[in-house]
């Protein structure tokens, strides 16, 4: 479910937003499981360090674990416009660091609010 809604996102944003270009669909089909891949890393990288900081007992742990945090959100978006480039070449364009951080942040936005939504829903009777 979640490379749909990926795929959806994506390509709202390629239509929208210029600095953001995929040749094909299958191409940005592909973007949308790498992202996919990308993203789940992150958020386990994520709750591994919330959960070190949460466990920190000290200031320096807890420093050290904020600059781990900021970081991972930081140094993730390069990551992805790294690899984009790396696999894709100049097929992908997914603009630049603020283009992928509203890029990302609408990717987990509308991932949640899918979830949510179809936790919400009560389940179809195919009778």
């Amino acid at each position: 479910m979640d490379v749909f809604v990926y795929v959806v996102v994506l390509n709202l944003y390629i239509e929208y937003l210029p600095a953001i270009v995929t040749e094909t669909f299958t191409l940005s089909l592909l973007t949308a499981v790498l992202l996919k891949v990308v993203l789940e890393a992150v958020v386990w990288a994520k709750g591994r360090v919330l959960r070190r900081f949460a466990a920190a007992e000290t200031a320096t742990a807890k420093v050290v674990a904020g600059v781990l945090l900021w970081g991972l959100a930081f140094g993730s978006k390069f990551l992805v416009l790294e690899l984009v480039a790396l696999l894709f070449a100049d097929s992908v364009r997914l603009g630049g660091f603020f283009a992928v951080t509203a890029l990302v942040l609408s990717l987990l936005l509308a991932r949640a609010g899918v979830r949510r939504l179809l936790a919400a829903e009560p389940a179809a009777d195919l009778d």
